[in-house]
């Protein structure tokens, strides 16, 4: 892919076996092109299409400087009762956002907070 730009049939057609779960904290991710506004499909929806169980995402555009604090509380609550060699549990992922953006109101402002998504299990 480093030659030509990687399109979301290409992410959909890959086959990924073992896709539980990914976070998408750039901006946009769960946003379809501006051209085409009655459209379904974006980055998140697409790997969600090509096999991924639990997919975050952003509607809109995220400051990294705050949004940091959401994702590190996000994967606190996610891996808090994981045990050294455990599994991940992708049914988490709604519970442990919900969780992280509850943790950080004071760091946080609400518009960024609430830019993240979970679509799937």
């Amino acid at each position: 892919m480093r030659d030509e730009d990687l399109t979301l049939l290409d992410i959909m057609e890959r086959d990924i076996p073992h896709a539980e779960f990914a976070f998408l904290s750039a901006c946009h991710t769960a946003v379809g092109d501006e051209e085409t506004p009655d459209e379904v499909i974006h980055l998140a929806a697409s790997l969600q299409f090509s096999g991924f169980k639990s997919v975050i995402g952003t509607l809109w555009q995220v400051d990294d400087s705050v949004a940091q604090h959401v994702v590190k509380a996000f994967y606190e609550n996610m891996f808090s009762d994981l045990n050294d060699g455990g599994v991940m549990d992708c049914t988490k992922a709604a519970w442990a956002l919900n969780r992280a953006t509850h943790a950080v109101k004071t760091k946080v402002p609400l518009e960024q907070r609430m830019v993240f998504i979970h679509i799937g299990v």
